[in-house]
Order: C-alpha cells, then structure tokens, then sequence
C-alpha cells in the first residue's frame, strides 16, 4: 500500500497581489511559508520515500519548508539527472545515501502557462472581459487563455507523467509527496477521482492544503492522514 500526498504551494507574493502567475517564478509570502509549515506539521510523522515538485520556486520551498517539520530525520536532496551536477553531486557514503529524501523537480508539474494573462489582475481582466470569460479561463477543462494553456493542455504533459514516473513507486508500496499548483494537481485529481469535464470547474485547491490518497490494488482512495 503507498501514499500520495498532493499539496498546492503555499501563499505566493502574485496570490497575494492577485495576479495571474504561470510559469513566472515567484516566492512564497510569509502567509504562504506558514502554511507550509503548518502542512508539514500535519504531515511530520508521514515516513516519506520519494518527492516530487515543479521546476517553480514557491512549490520547491513549500516542499523544503514541509519537510522540515518531519520527524523521520531524513534529509532532502535535490537529484540531478544529468550533466556536471549529475556527476558532482555523487554521495559516496553508503550509509548517508541511506538517510537521504529524493527530491525530483521537473517542469512536466508546473503551473499550467496563462500566455498573455501572466502578471495582469484578476480583478481587473474581469473588469475587461466579464466574469464568465475569466472564469472560463481560470476553471474550464478545453477553454485556454489567449497563447496561454488549457486545463486538458496542462493533463496533457502532467497526466502522463504521473502514469509514468509516480504510479510505479506507488505500485511499490512508496509514500510520495508532490508538491507542485493548482493547475497541475487540478489535472491530476481529475485522473485520481475520475471527475468529468463539466464538473472539473467546481474545483478549488487551497494553498497549502495537503490532500492524501492511499494507492492499493491499482486504485485510489481518499486517506484522512491530514
């Protein structure tokens, strides 16, 4: 049996400031990194094998911040798959490999990209072009911003990767975190709980909010844990 603990970033500055973000890297508010602590104290006796983030700054310091409050004493590490950092970042106690947490950051979970709406005001766009088209925007499944990404165009690269790299070890009895957005976990929870298309608008993922599954015999279902 693994677990599958999914939780948006805390409180970014653009969240704050009610901006569209994408995949402009932006950090976390003091709100946001006291989110993550408080999500990490609700998770610190979770014996977390694997973590997964996006390529984005405020879901790697939620997770960093998350695991700090952890009580299994492992230590994270940020794993390079390639390259110079690949061949430098080579641990050669064996006993230490043993005490380390893999960190895999890749850009597959990344917020999806909201083109031209990235750095505007919520408010303000909804001003411009009504509140049924931002919404559309923000929480339709097909409907993408203008050059930006769709929610069925974010599930396009998220889905598959998560078929392909988190469902094995989960299938291994493995206890993962993800921490990555609202979008990208959106596409993700769609796949778990089998949500349709009509339905997917209606939800919300709050910062810092984790949310658990158990993974046994192919299937999912929802966990308390947090």
């Amino acid at each position: 049996m693994g677990l599958l603990v999914l939780v948006r970033h805390g409180q970014s500055d653009w969240n704050k400031k009610n901006l569209f973000t994408g995949w402009v890297d932006i950090p976390l508010t003091d709100k946001g990194i006291e989110e993550a602590m408080k999500a990490g104290k609700s998770l610190a006796s979770v014996p977390f094998d694997i973590v997964y983030t996006s390529t984005q700054i405020r879901a790697i310091e939620t997770a960093m911040l998350l695991l700090a409050e952890n009580t299994s004493q492992k230590t994270p590490e940020i794993v390079h798959k390639k390259g110079k950092m690949k061949e430098w970042t080579t641990i050669y106690s064996e006993k230490t490999q043993h005490e380390m947490l893999p960190v895999f950051i890749d850009w597959h979970l990344n917020e999806r990209y909201y083109g031209e709406l990235q750095g505007k005001n919520k408010q303000e766009m909804v001003e411009e072009f009504g509140e049924e088209q931002v919404h559309q925007w923000r929480r339709s499944f097909a409907t993408p911003p203008p050059n930006g990404e769709s929610l069925k165009d974010t599930s396009e690269r998220t889905i598959p990767y998560f078929k392909n790299e988190i469902i094995p070890q989960l299938e291994h009895d493995k206890n993962i975190l993800i921490s990555a957005h609202g979008n990208s976990l959106r596409s993700i929870i769609m796949e778990i709980e089998n949500i349709a298309q009509e339905d997917i608008p209606n939800l919300e993922l709050p910062t810092g909010k984790p949310i658990c599954y158990t993974y046994k015999s192919h299937e999912f279902s929802k966990d308390k844990i947090a």
